[in-house]
């Protein structure tokens, strides 16, 4: 049996859909079963329908600032569907300690930086004007600080003389849709599933 795998969207949702593309392959380690968005206007639904899956909206706005109790919403639609792993993939909202709390170990999340360098919003840019030799993006396990997991891999990217943001980011989200894979594959193969 492969872990079920649910993906948190907010926009567009590459790398969700280079993760589901990922797991249609026969041998892939784990299925993915869910996308879900806290914006129901998210492109990446409609995206991820198109591929077969599920895709669901929990809007944020309807709780208010209780980001909790928002959690708790999402959380139960996790459960229902027995989901076993959890991916962010341009999920555009910080995470209370409840949320990180229940998925320790089984959250994972991309960032478009060498982590630690450069944790947080506008990556390329920083990296640009920081006069950085390389670039590149990380997949960690998700904890309660910003961007502080676990590092379980990274690619890198040269930055090039007069690199733009917006080529060096291109760059970058190509090795995205190709480490985010493979890193969910290495993880899936080590999680232990509940007994059938």
């Amino acid at each position: 049996m492969k872990p079920r795998v649910a993906i948190l969207i907010s926009g567009r949702g590459s790398n969700m859909e280079a993760l589901v593309k990922a797991a249609q392959a026969r041998d892939y380690p784990a299925e993915v079963v869910l996308v879900l968005s806290n914006k129901s206007e998210a492109m990446g639904l409609e995206i991820a329908r198109k591929l077969g899956i599920e895709a669901i909206a929990v809007p944020a706005r309807p709780f208010g600032k209780d980001r909790e109790a928002h959690e708790r919403a999402i959380d139960a639609q996790l459960r229902a569907r027995n989901v076993q792993i959890v991916c962010l993939a341009g999920y555009m909202r910080l995470l209370t300690p409840w949320l990180v709390q229940r998925w320790t170990g089984r959250m994972l999340n991309i960032h478009p930086s060498l982590l630690p360098n450069f944790p947080g919003l506008d990556t390329h840019a920083r990296a640009i004007a920081a006069g950085e030799a390389e670039h590149g993006c990380t997949v960690h396990l998700v904890t309660g600080g910003m961007d502080e997991g676990p590092v379980l891999g990274q690619a890198r990217v040269p930055v090039l003389p007069g690199d733009t943001e917006a080529a060096l980011a291109a760059r970058v989200l190509a090795q995205e849709h190709r480490l985010y894979p493979a890193i969910l594959a290495e993880l899936s193969r080590k999680i232990s599933l509940p007994a059938s």
